[in-house]
């Protein structure tokens, strides 16, 4: 076994599941897909453009039965466990901030950054002062504590 096959194999054995963003019919994300499943993990996979060789591999695992992931929602709905209701806010204007979740020094920053009106990336960037890497985590983490949506175009706006 090469060491990207060891890497995919270990990776996909590390996670609850696997979220396959873009790949070809012969990419290494499929390798750690097709570990995923013989697992027993959750395999996602965003749908792409149909005329593009990148999406492909993507499709073909959709029609394989991995679950179709248009949002970060789509991946909390598999996980529902790891939120239990009793912990969710009882009305849909809550936040969606589980309690014993902190924010990090990062996200309360880029948290801080965004308003109901949508944010590019790019503008989230400049308004933090925080580098990309950093804004991306923390646009991340801010989306899985549904407290930030991100909108199509790699639009963001708070979630409530």
């Amino acid at each position: 076994m090469n060491l990207f096959v060891y890497t995919n194999y270990t990776v996909a054995g590390m996670t609850l599941g696997t979220v396959v963003v873009e790949a070809n019919l012969s990419s290494g994300a499929l390798i750690t897909a097709n570990f995923a499943t013989e697992y027993g993990r959750q395999v996602f996979a965003v749908p792409g453009r149909i005329d593009s060789p990148r999406s492909k591999g993507c499709h073909d695992l959709i029609k394989k039965g991995a679950k179709l992931c248009e949002g970060v929602e789509d991946i909390l709905s598999e996980f529902e466990y790891l939120f239990p209701a009793s912990n969710r806010p009882p009305t849909p204007g809550g936040t969606g901030l589980l309690p014993a979740m902190e924010l990090s020094v990062n996200e309360k920053v880029v948290y801080d950054s965004l308003s109901h009106e949508e944010l590019s990336t790019d503008e989230v960037i400049r308004k933090s002062g925080l580098p990309s890497s950093a804004v991306s985590v923390a646009l991340f983490g801010l989306e899985m504590k549904r407290l930030v949506k991100q909108l199509p175009g790699k639009m963001f706006v708070r979630n409530n």
